[in-house]
C-alpha cells in the first residue's frame, strides 16, 4: 500500500520533470529560429532626374604652336627646361645677332647719310627757285634739283623700311614663347647652326588648359540633343579612368560639324574642358558626358542591386509585414549611376540596396530606410550629376 505521502512527493516529482522538459524544449525552438536580417532600404520615388548621355572621346590640346627660327645663325642660348611649363612671351632660344646688330646700324646710317643729302638738294632747291622766278638762273637746273630732292625722299622712305625690316629680323634673333603653355624637349641644342634655308623646328608649345575633347555621336543622338537640349552650350564631363584616381573634368559642348559623315553616321562634336593642374594630356581615350536634360520624371534605382535571372530582371523589396518579396522589373534608360524603371515599381515601395548575396524571397528582415543617404539624390550629388542649373 502506497502512502499518501509518498504518493504526492512523486506527483510533485512527475510534474517538476514535465514542466522542466517543456522549458527545455521551447528554449530550443526559440534558439532555432533566425532573427530578421538586417537590410537597408531606399523608398522609390517618381522624381524629374538629369538625363546624361555618355560618348567615347579623345582629347586634343586646345592650342598647339611650332617655335621655329624664322632667322638664320648660331643658336647662342636656351632660356628654358624641356617639358617647362611657359608663359606667353617668356624667352626660349637666343641666336646670335650680331651679323643682324650690323645689318641694322647699317641700314639707320644709310638713312642718315640720304637725309643730309636730302638737306643739301632742299637748300639748292630753296636758292634757285627765286632765281628762276627772276630769270637769272636756267630752269632746268633747278629741276634737276627738285628732282634730286624727290629722289632722295624716296630713297629715306625705303631706308625706314630697311630700318623696319633690320629691326625685325633683329628681333627674331630672341625667339619668344608665342602661347602659354607646356613646351616640348628641344629639338637643337645650343651651338648648331637653324634656318639656313629652312625654318628650323626648336620646340612646340601645348596650351592644355582649355582641353578639347571630341566625340562622335549619331545622328539620332544629335536630334535628340537638339530636340531636348536646355541650352545651345550643353554641360559636360569627361571622365579618365585610372589604376591610381578617376579623373573628372567639367566644360561644355562648344561645337558642332556642319555635316554626317558618310562612312559612320556620325556627327563630329566638340567640348572645351577646364584642365587647370594638366591632369589630362592631349591623346587620351576619355568618356564624355553630356547632359540632355532634367525636366521629366523616373523612377531610379542604382544598378547594382538588380539581378538578373533567365526570366528578367528583378530587384527585392520589404513589404508591410518586413517580409523580403521578389519583384520582377523592366529596365529603361540605362546608366552607370542610375537606371530608370519603366514598370514592376511603384511610389513608396522600399526596395533592398545592401545585403545583396543574402536575399531570399519570403524571409524576416529588419529594414533601415537610408533614402537620404543612399537613394537617387544622394547620388546625383554625390557623382556631381545635377547640373548648374539646378544648384
Amino acid at each position: 500500500m502506497i502512502k499518501p505521502l509518498s504518493l504526492l512527493h512523486a506527483l510533485s516529482l512527475s510534474s517538476l520533470l514535465l514542466l522542466s522538459a517543456c522549458s527545455t524544449e521551447e528554449k530550443q525552438q526559440q534558439r532555432k529560429q533566425t532573427p530578421p536580417l538586417q537590410v537597408e532600404t531606399i523608398t522609390i520615388q517618381e522624381q524629374t532626374v538629369p538625363i546624361w548621355k555618355q560618348f567615347t572621346g579623345k582629347t586634343k590640346a586646345s592650342s598647339d604652336q611650332e617655335v621655329r627660327a624664322r632667322v638664320s645663325g648660331v643658336l647662342e642660348k636656351r632660356y628654358f627646361q624641356d617639358g617647362q611649363l611657359v608663359h606667353k612671351g617668356d624667352k626660349l632660344f637666343k641666336i646670335e645677332d650680331s651679323e643682324y646688330v650690323a645689318a641694322l646700324n647699317a641700314a639707320k646710317a644709310k638713312k642718315a647719310q640720304d637725309e643730309a643729302s636730302l638737306q643739301l638738294a632742299t637748300a639748292d632747291v630753296n636758292r634757285y627757285a627765286p632765281l628762276v622766278k627772276e630769270g637769272l638762273a636756267p630752269r632746268a637746273t633747278l629741276e634737276q634739283y627738285q628732282a634730286q630732292q624727290a629722289g632722295l625722299k624716296a630713297a629715306i622712305a625705303g631706308d625706314k623700311a630697311q630700318i623696319k625690316k633690320a629691326e625685325i629680323e633683329l628681333s627674331y634673333t630672341l625667339i619668344k614663347a608665342p602661347i602659354s603653355g607646356r613646351a616640348s624637349a628641344r629639338y637643337v641644342d645650343v651651338g648648331n647652326l637653324v634656318g639656313q634655308g629652312e625654318a628650323t623646328l626648336l620646340t612646340t608649345i601645348v596650351n592644355i588648359n582649355p582641353l578639347y575633347a571630341y566625340f562622335s555621336p549619331s545622328q539620332d543622338d544629335v536630334r535628340t540633343f537638339s530636340k531636348y537640349r536646355k541650352s545651345d552650350k550643353s554641360e559636360v564631363f569627361i571622365e579618365l579612368d585610372g589604376s591610381r584616381e578617376d579623373i573628372r573634368l567639367d566644360g561644355y559642348v562648344d561645337f558642332t560639324n556642319n555635316s554626317v559623315d558618310p562612312l559612320t553616321s556620325t556627327i563630329n562634336m566638340r567640348a572645351i574642358i577646364k584642365n587647370p593642374e594638366d591632369k589630362i594630356l592631349p591623346g587620351s581615350f576619355v568618356y564624355v558626358n553630356v547632359f540632355i536634360n532634367d525636366t521629366y520624371k523616373f523612377k531610379m534605382i542604382p544598378p547594382e542591386i538588380i539581378f538578373n535571372d533567365q526570366l528578367g530582371s528583378y530587384v527585392y523589396v520589404v513589404d508591410k509585414n518586413s517580409t523580403l518579396k521578389k519583384v520582377d522589373i523592366k529596365t529603361g534608360y540605362t546608366t552607370k549611376y542610375y537606371v530608370s524603371v519603366q514598370s514592376g515599381l511603384k511610389d513608396g515601395d522600399r526596395v533592398v540596396v545592401s545585403a545583396l548575396m543574402k536575399l531570399k524571397p519570403n524571409i524576416k528582415v529588419k529594414a533601415t530606410d537610408v533614402t537620404q543617404e543612399k537613394g537617387i539624390d544622394a547620388i546625383l550629388k554625390s557623382n556631381k550629376l545635377i547640373p548648374t542649373t539646378k544648384k
